[in-house]
């Protein structure tokens, strides 16, 4: 069952590991992006940037994620698309190169779509493969990254 607040909206309490995955209930986790956390264009990128370079590309995932549910209409599929290749860089973090290469493909699609500075990002990805080393990914998305 998800956890939920006062008011019943689900809310994600369970710790995680620095790869996202759930951690039992009281073990010591890395710290998590609030689930009420609504950046700004620059805000989300400039933390993204950091988790990227922390070597933390879920939690990245999670920042775009909170941009693409308060950002005007016109740029949800850009934060959606920067969000899942994050989740395919996680994914790749976790020896699940055939998932990575699924989320670099629709993600990289969306932020081409998107055009203008995107278009490198999802231009680079759509060069990683099942065994890309996870390392070198995340350099490679940062690196393309605005900001």
């Amino acid at each position: 069952m998800r956890d939920r607040d006062p008011q019943g909206k689900p809310r994600n309490a369970r710790p995680r590991d620095a790869y996202g995955r759930p951690l039992p209930y009281g073990s010591p986790g890395v710290d998590r992006v609030p689930d009420d956390y609504a950046p700004t264009a620059e805000q989300a990128l400039a933390d993204a940037r950091r988790f990227l370079a922390e070597g933390l590309p879920f939690n990245a995932h999670e920042v775009f994620e909170g941009r693409w549910k308060c950002a005007p209409e016109e740029e949800r599929e850009l934060w959606q698309g920067l969000a899942q290749i994050c989740v395919g860089l996680t994914h790749l973090q976790r020896g699940n190169g055939r998932g990575a290469v699924t989320l670099f493909s629709r993600g990289a699609a969306r932020a081409q779509a998107y055009g203008g500075d995107y278009d490198a990002v999802g231009r680079a990805v759509t060069g990683l493969t099942q065994d890309s080393d996870p390392v070198e990914a995340i350099a490679l998305v940062l690196g393309e990254l605005p900001g």
